[in-house]
């Protein structure tokens, strides 16, 4: 998994590429990762999982603490471009009701505003 960030105004959008999974942990988890952003102050988080061909239950279960921890912090995590295949394991996981994903970032964006 590699992590590569932009921000626009003060939403740090993290272009996600890869797999997420136990396997391919090296130095940090992704919620450690995320965390880390939440402790220098960033509050609005867009995950672009444009390039994500893979996730596994740790996988998903990094998305839901990073979730968690921005919502304990007064802030929000959203997820944008996810395919049709990892968009069936969040269905199924019943994530698809807890988190915010849109298919276009221009309306993900958006949607930090309209709160």
């Amino acid at each position: 998994m590699k992590i590569s960030t932009r921000e626009i105004n003060d939403i740090l959008i993290v272009d996600i590429e890869g797999e997420i999974r136990r396997s391919d942990i090296t130095d940090m988890t992704l919620h450690q990762w995320i965390k880390q952003q939440l402790e220098r102050g960033k509050r609005k988080i867009l995950l672009n999982f444009e390039k994500v061909e893979f996730i596994d239950s740790f996988g998903v279960g990094e998305i839901l603490a990073s979730y968690i921890s921005a919502n304990n912090l007064g802030g929000k995590l959203k997820l944008v471009r996810i395919s049709k295949k990892l968009y069936l394991i969040f269905q199924v996981t019943m994530l698809t009701r807890v988190l915010e994903i849109y298919d276009d970032e221009q309306v993900a964006l958006e949607s930090f505003f309209k709160e």
